[in-house]
């Protein structure tokens, strides 16, 4: 037999002979006999004739989703011929909001549906659900890869949505749906065809808690943008996160409602994340207006801190990276003297929103201090900057259109680094130290 004819079904481990026992994964009785069609790439089509940059390069066209949010997040639209990965939790809303982005491209041709989950009249009763019927959303209930390639070719659709790409499969690789080997054959049959065609195709993935096997981070490399829809289910807010976007800017996110009727943009995050806090400020709760890709966003901080009767203090984070929380504590103690070491700490970002740029820093230490000493912030200021472990509060980007944000929204006060331009906007408290910024911030 050809050398590498053994393929593991869970991590596409490659063997000349067979194991009972994957030595990539561990998994137990999962080698089997893979083709040799499918461990060695074939030439399909002929050479293509080289381009120089200037040849190949037109002026950019994208294709609107016609929804705002979700437009941001692709960095202004759909670009022809993009391989796009949208991947959450199960019953997060993935499929409501690629059905309602159906809706809207469907007036620029017919949209192609390809459903391995559910029936074509399933799909059809959540659309008038969501009113999201339209006669060239055309859904083919159909699993093999081959088969929706040949809709694909007949239809030429103006996009291509593929729900969920856990369920389709290639009957030439040997493996279950879901695995790694069918996942990323079948990703490749939708790239050839996305790029062959300059189609856009969407890709819809799901996440176990584990976040291994069926979760769509094993096609990240293979595809043009990522994006995840994030939120708890019990609540009614989603978040749609970029994280990865080969046309546009990283990290962007849109901000969604669940409603009866399907998604539903919020067009003031700021307000939405905030809420009345203007008109309290409880202890240990600060505002921070971060920067969310190119959006500025403010986002309530919350701290407590509290006796621990057990000896180990516990430090719990919800929202902001628990090892920066500790390296704040740290410096808290250090530098400042608060005696935080056998005390519990919680630092939570309200909303669901996570807290990733070092600007939050000095929000959460605030937050921590004013808990600490029982005393809330002076009313109407937010708080923004980086930390370092000397104690020192270290300047931000954007700066100004933060602040600007900060006061579209009525705050009046903001403490941030010394020497960066924020001025104008609103009242400004130039800090250099931590110490210096909780003086500045608490009442009293």
């Amino acid at each position: 037999m050809n050398k590498s004819n053994f393929q593991c079904s869970a991590c596409g481990y490659q063997s000349s002979r067979w194991f009972g026992r994957c030595p990539g994964c561990g998994n137990w009785d999962s080698l089997v006999a893979a083709k040799p069609s499918s461990l060695r790439i074939e030439r399909k089509n002929p050479t293509v004739p080289l381009q120089s940059l200037e040849e190949a390069g037109t002026e950019e066209t994208r294709l609107s989703v016609g929804i705002a949010e979700f437009d941001r997040v692709l960095g202004g639209g759909i670009v022809p011929g993009s391989l796009i990965l949208l991947g959450g939790d199960p019953g997060i809303g993935k499929s409501t909001l690629i059905l309602q982005a159906a809706r809207s491209l469907s007036k620029h041709g017919p949209v192609l549906y390809a459903a391995g989950e559910e029936s074509a009249r399933q799909i059809s009763l959540r659309a008038k659900r969501l009113r999201a019927s339209d006669a060239r959303i055309l859904i083919a209930a159909e699993t093999n890869v081959d088969a929706i390639v040949e809709h694909i070719v007949s239809v030429k659709p103006c996009a291509v949505i593929v729900d969920s790409i856990q369920t389709t499969v290639r009957p030439d690789v040997q493996a279950v749906p879901g695995s790694v080997a069918q996942l990323r054959e079948c990703a490749a049959e939708f790239q050839r065809v996305a790029k062959g065609m300059e189609i856009p195709v969407f890709l819809i993935g799901h996440v176990t808690k584990e976040g291994i096997l069926a979760g769509p981070r094993l096609l990240e490399h293979a595809v043009d943008v990522v994006l995840y829809l994030e939120g708890d289910r019990h609540q009614s807010y989603r978040i749609l996160r970029g994280v990865k976007n080969r046309f546009g800017a990283t990290d962007e996110i849109g901000i969604f409602e669940m409603r009866e009727d399907g998604l539903v943009e919020v067009t003031n995050p700021s307000a939405f994340f905030v809420g009345d806090r203007l008109q309290q400020t409880p202890v240990g709760s600060v505002v921070v207006p971060t920067l969310q890709g190119t959006r500025p966003l403010l986002v309530e901080v919350q701290a407590l801190v509290c006796p621990n009767p057990y000896g180990i203090p516990r430090r719990m984070t919800a929202g902001f990276d628990a090892n920066r929380a500790a390296l704040l504590i740290a410096v808290l103690d250090k530098k400042v003297g608060l005696r935080l070491g056998n005390l519990d700490t919680y630092i939570n970002a309200v909303g669901g929103v996570k807290l990733v740029e070092p600007g939050a820093d000095l929000a959460v230490a605030v937050a921590v201090a004013s808990s600490y000493h029982e005393a809330p912030l002076v009313p109407g200021t937010v708080v923004v900057g980086e930390v370092g472990l000397t104690g020192e509060v270290r300047p931000v980007s954007a700066l100004a259109l933060r602040l600007k944000e900060a006061a579209r929204l009525g705050f009046t006060r903001a403490v941030f680094c010394a020497g960066q331009q924020g001025k104008g906007y609103l009242e400004t408290v130039e800090v250099t130290t931590l110490a210096g910024a909780i003086t500045a911030a608490l009442q009293g």
